[in-house]
Parts: structure tokens; sequence; C-alpha cells
């Protein structure tokens, strides 16, 4: 054993697993790596996944966090605001004090909290754009964990994300193996061993992208991604809608991802 016995995840697509694909087509994601992790081995450790593809902050802690705060786990982790913070206007300096309420409350009832910044989009084309309101409500997720006692996974900071093979063709969210890598991050923050380090070089490539392709693949990220994500969001929708949590019960964890 790792020294945890329970693990609940709440939060939105990035903490569901999207996009780390399995052949049957569920989504496995960080989450699920790292509790593999942490259960080590033992039959005894307990999961839940409450996480839902395109929620925003208010849902996360108004549906799931009352959850995890009846459950009381030992570890809560919680990554939510993103898809706050990328739309137009959104104040990332409101959001994070949103999100400080949350941590809050798990740390009142003696919950350790792990918490994730957001990563860094300079090298994602058009999502660069964002980076300046990444980078403020980074700052206030830090000062947040520093008030609290809560632990940070910092994306910004792992050059292992700076790889484009990290990233989806959505450039939202992560690869299988940009989801692994994080899992590894997340258990080393967390003081567990693993067998594998997620500071691994990447395999050599040719990069024969030019200016032209480059152009090419924004309009077609733009086509297929960005204009149905704006129509949705105009008309009141999101991605989650009709999607229930993969894991939405504390249960034990019977299938341990290395």
């Amino acid at each position: 054993m790792t020294g945890y016995r329970s693990f609940v995840a709440i939060g939105d697509s990035f903490t569901e697993g999207l996009n780390d694909e399995r052949p049957d087509g569920t989504y496995r994601g960080w989450a699920d790596r790292l509790a593999g992790i942490l259960a080590g081995g033992s039959e005894d450790f307990a999961y839940a996944n409450l996480a839902v593809r395109g929620k925003m902050l208010s849902e996360i802690l108004t549906e799931q966090l009352p959850v995890a705060l009846e459950t009381k786990p030992d570890l809560v982790t919680l990554c939510a605001g993103g898809n706050d913070i990328i739309v137009p206007g959104a104040d990332p300096d409101e959001k994070a004090a949103e999100f400080e309420e949350g941590v809050a409350a798990l740390r009142a009832e003696g919950i350790e909290v792990l918490i994730f910044t957001g990563p860094d989009t300079k090298g994602l084309s058009l999502m660069g754009v964002l980076r300046g309101k990444v980078a403020i409500y980074n700052v206030n997720l830090r000062a947040i964990a520093d008030r609290h006692g809560a632990e940070v996974v910092d994306l910004w900071a792992m050059d292992a994300l700076h790889d484009v093979r990290a990233w989806s063709d959505d450039r939202l969210h992560f690869t299988a193996e940009g989801h692994r890598r994080i899992a590894l991050r997340a258990a080393e923050v967390l003081g567990v061993p693993t067998s594998a380090d997620w500071r691994e070089p990447w395999p050599e490539t040719e990069d024969h992208h030019n200016w032209l392709t480059l152009r090419r693949s924004d309009l077609e990220w733009t086509r297929i991604h960005l204009l149905p994500w704006i129509r949705r969001h105009l008309r009141g929708e999101s991605m989650g809608d009709g999607v229930t949590p993969k894991r939405p019960r504390l249960t034990p964890l019977q299938e341990l991802v290395d």
C-alpha cells in the first residue's frame, strides 16, 4: 500500500480522461492511471471519478464537491475552471475565488487535496491567446494551495507537455502519453514511488511542419473544434450534456493501470 486507501477525482474533461481512449471507446486518463499507482496492488483501495466533460466550475462545486465531502476519502483531486476562463470576458481572479471555496471546504474536513495548474498554451498556435489568463489563474491557484495546505501539480512547468505529441488534435485535451506523464507527476507530488519517470525524453522525430501546413492545421482546427464549441456555448449547451460520471461511487478499484 502507498498510504492512501481511497481517492475521489472531481472536475471536467481533463479528469474524466479525454482523449486517453481504451479499445472499448471509454476514457482512462491520468486520474484512473493515478488510482492504479496509489492502489499499489491492494484490493481494498477505493476510487471514484465524478468528473464530466464540459462542466463549469460552479457545476463541479455544486454537483461533485458535496459527494466528495460526504464520502470523505483520503485524497481528492480538484481541477476546475478551465472551461470558465476560456469564455470571453471571464475574470480569472473571480473564478479563483470561487475555486478557493471548494478547496477550503475539503480541507476543513481534513481531506488531502491535490490541485492542478493550467498548462502552458504557448506552443498551441491559436490557443496561445489564452496564455495570459491561464497564467493569472495559476498564480491564484498556487496562493490558494499555500493558504489551505493543498498540494499542486504544476502542469505549466512540465516540459514534457510542451511537445505537441502530448496534445490531441483538438488542442484542449491530452493524448494517452500526456495523461500517463501527468499521472506520474501527480504521484511524485504525493510522494508515491513509481516505476517510470515523467521527464523521460520523447523519441526523436523529424518535424516537417512549415508555415503553410501550420496555417492549414489552424483552419482545420477552427472548423472542426473551435466553431462547434462557440455554437454550443451560444446555445447554452455543453459537450457533457447527457454524460454521467464513469465511477460515481467510491468502490474498490478492479482494474489497476500502470
